[in-house]
């Protein structure tokens, strides 16, 4: 068994406030999918699409019931967990244009993400497959802390080779095209032959490989299940038993990543790494409506405050340091994966940007009681949806109505009877804490998806 790497003194004094007594460095293995519906795995109830790999995520760790993303929308939720701060502090506010010669819009470079703030203290970074967090060279993976970045820049991508056809996102002409460029390592295009989970798992596995003799971060970002609704014949014959087409592609998509997580545990199993390495999983929002997922019970869809749209598959494991098989009940969020791993780790984080996230291990191993989090906020900034949620309690405002709503999550998880008539006082106390927080935010810092035409301003060429 491969025994914990202690940090130095001088480092653990360096630390942040929240680090545990003694810091440990584990490697660090983040997986996200990409509008994968709640129901969606075997743990949340799944019995259409069996997901054993990703299942023993939860069979060996722990079960999050209530777990949440930032966002119900793609570029926010991964702005908000890999910074460990509501997007909206830094006006990460909607997903970015994918113009490449925008400055503006990415993750500001002053904020520090998971592979920054585990930079300093001697981690190896990777990231595989999906970023969506800026476009533009200077918000690219590999200057903004990775130290290896296989995949794409975008926000989406076409999951055959033969598809692929621009050499980078500044050659693409046409809306769209940001989904057919050829795959990037660091920052040069790569031929590939495979299906792209297939091939994101590949790259996954041989990181590991390399890099196991150091502590190392490893952000396995899948594209999978997002839309274009594409699955290679090898997963789509499991899936003989669903008659609807559109399930049937999204149960082969799905099925995929879990080949390609089954891959990444073994992997970590033949390096002796299981007992060495937190394994995070979760889906970056909740399932569409357009690639035939369910996010059963839940009311609602990605791009919506209600619960499909925010609350998400979630599942975390660290054999022998927090209990195997917990089904955890208090709500949790996205934003506590770096406030978890810098606390193991004692890595610092400024003290002009605070994390909203905490170390979930002392709530799991039950050194700490209650919630981890007195509230949850979202804000969607220019449809001007706003919802808060603590304990059981949930007001719901939707913008363009301004119509309240407010649940017991509790005794109506599908959001079907609003309470707010019966329970004024409780939604006035959400509705202040709500309004203070939203001061806290900044507006909008950049043009949205969709403001780029590339047949009409195409992107100036830049060189490889």
């Amino acid at each position: 068994m491969k025994l914990l790497r202690w940090i130095s003194p001088c480092l653990i004094a360096a630390a942040c406030l929240h680090a545990e007594p003694e810091a440990s460095r584990p490697n660090l293995v983040l997986i996200v999918t990409d509008d994968q519906g709640y129901w969606d795995v075997g743990f949340n109830g799944s019995t259409d699409i069996p997901t054993p790999h990703i299942d023993r995520i939860a069979k060996e760790g722990v079960r999050f019931a209530n777990g949440y993303v930032t966002y119900p929308v793609c570029g926010p939720s991964r702005a908000g967990f890999m910074t460990g701060r509501y997007q909206g502090r830094f006006g990460f506010r909607n997903n970015p244009t994918l113009n490449p010669t925008d400055a503006t819009a990415g993750l500001p470079v002053e904020e520090d993400n998971i592979a920054e703030v585990l930079g300093r203290i001697g981690y190896h970074s990777g990231i595989i497959g999906k970023w969506h967090l800026g476009t533009h060279p200077r918000f690219r993976p590999n200057v903004q802390g990775f130290d290896e970045f296989y995949g794409f820049v975008a926000g989406g991508h076409r999951y055959f080779p033969a598809d692929l056809i621009y050499q980078k996102i500044e050659a693409v002409d046409k809306r769209g095209g940001w989904y057919q460029t050829k795959l990037r390592r660091n920052d040069v295009a790569v031929e590939t032959d495979e299906y792209l989970t297939d091939e994101l798992s590949n790259e996954a596995v041989d990181f590991i490989a390399r890099n196991h003799e150091e502590p190392f971060f490893l952000y396995v970002a899948y594209n999978a299940p997002h839309t274009p609704m594409q699955a290679s014949q090898k997963y789509l014959d499991r899936f003989d038993h669903i008659e609807d087409p559109l399930r049937k592609t999204y149960a082969a998509m799905v099925s995929a990543v879990d080949d390609g997580v089954g891959r990444i545990l073994d992997e970590l199993d033949r390096l002796d790494l299981a007992e060495d390495t937190l394994v995070f999983f979760f889906s970056d929002n909740g399932g569409a409506r357009n690639n035939g997922s369910r996010n059963d019970p839940l009311s609602g869809t990605k791009g919506e405050l209600l619960e499909g749209g925010m609350r998400v598959p979630f599942a975390f494991r660290w054999t022998g340091q927090v209990p195997a098989g917990l089904d955890y009940q208090p709500r949790v969020s996205s934003l506590d994966v770096l406030g978890t791993m810098a606390a193991i780790t004692a890595a610092p984080i400024a003290a002009e940007r605070p994390l909203d996230g905490v170390n979930l291990v002392p709530y799991l191993r039950g050194e700490i009681e209650g919630e981890p989090h007195d509230y949850l906020f979202w804000h969607m900034f220019r449809r001007g949806d706003m919802a808060v949620r603590s304990g059981d309690k949930k007001l719901h405002i939707l913008g363009e109505t301004d119509d309240v709503a407010l649940y017991d999550l509790g005794n109506d998880v599908a959001e079907a009877d609003n309470r707010i008539g019966k329970e004024s006082y409780r939604a006035q106390r959400l509705l202040t804490e709500l309004e203070k927080w939203k001061g806290e935010l900044k507006p909008d810092q950049f043009p949205p998806l969709g403001s780029w035409d590339p047949a009409t301003d195409p992107a100036p060429p830049r060189e490889e």
